[in-house]
């Protein structure tokens, strides 16, 4: 899909709609400003303040990435997850060839902060990162990816190459009216403080991950 400026998408009426545009320079680690245009809706099924970043120059098939909110991980550098890592790559790769990022407010996997905080001190008597969220009560993974469609298609973005590795955010955005025509994956982030958590994303949610860099998989889970 054609723009008329770098990061630029037509409003598209009907259903969830843009709330305002602006653009705004980013610095996403690159030498240099990058200039992006921050969105905001009306009318998501979802309550949270989420936003679309659009960089680049998008062709027919932008490519996007939809990152849950990690206030630790984004923000603050924690190296307990690849969230952060993740958020800078995806921001790197959209400039590059032109699309999106959809940045939902879903903290911990949709439990909040404080709930997450929760999670990390149940983690750190041995439960992997699922096993203490379901010991809160909540489900494994309780994020909802409607709204990213809606955010999308508002946007008039329909068909999209997705970067990701969780098969579950694709088959919610097909679910919600979203082509998804590739699966691009992620680098894998791995450092000795976050081994664990991957290897549980990549055994139980069975997220495309290659473990490797010299840390074994089954010494990770024992």
């Amino acid at each position: 899909m054609a723009s008329e400026r770098p990061g630029h998408f037509p409003d598209e009426r009907g259903g969830a709609t843009v709330r305002r545009t602006v653009v705004v320079p980013l610095d996403i680690g690159i030498g240099r400003p990058v200039e992006a245009t921050v969105t905001s809706f009306d009318a998501l099924s979802h309550s949270g303040e989420h936003v679309l970043i659009g960089m680049g120059t998008p062709g027919d098939i932008p490519l996007v990435r939809v990152h849950s909110e990690c206030l630790t991980g984004d923000v603050f550098g924690s190296l307990r997850c690849d969230c952060g890592p993740q958020l800078r790559e995806a921001q790197r790769r959209i400039h590059e060839r032109g699309g999106a990022l959809v940045y939902l407010r879903q903290e911990g996997r949709g439990i909040g902060l404080y709930n997450k905080i929760d999670t990390y001190a149940l983690q750190d008597t041995g439960m992997d990162t699922f096993e203490a969220n379901t010991a809160l009560g909540f489900a494994p993974d309780a994020r909802d990816y409607a709204v990213a469609a809606q955010m999308l298609q508002a946007a008039g973005i329909h068909r999209i190459d997705l970067l990701t590795n969780n098969s579950d955010k694709s088959e919610q955005l097909r679910r919600n009216g979203i082509e998804v025509v590739h699966e691009i994956p992620t680098e894998t982030h791995a450092n000795p403080h976050n081994i664990r958590y991957l290897a549980a994303k990549s055994t139980v949610t069975r997220h495309g991950l290659t473990l490797d860099a010299g840390r074994d998989v089954k010494e990770a889970l024992s």
